[in-house]
């Protein structure tokens, strides 16, 4: 995604902010899986801190906005 991927590389390692569905344009439909594999398995660039923010959409809990730590960027391969 490369709207993750250029918001990710303005942060500085180490700091703390909120990713949300409607700062990728995407529904909560779509941004909860994405956020699940994210709790899951980290962010690329990043790992979720925190509890995740949940709203209600036709009675089931979705994820809506993480809040996240920004990791060490990957070494340039050789």
């Amino acid at each position: 995604m490369a709207i993750i991927d250029d918001f990710v590389k303005r942060q500085k390692e180490g700091a703390t902010f909120v990713i949300t569905a409607q700062m990728l344009r995407m529904d909560p439909e779509q941004f909860d899986p994405l956020a699940q594999h994210w709790l899951d398995e980290g962010g690329p660039g990043f790992n979720v801190v925190g509890v995740p923010h949940r709203i209600v959409v036709d009675g089931e809990f979705l994820i809506s906005r993480v809040t996240v730590i920004k990791t060490r960027a990957a070494p340039p391969e050789t």
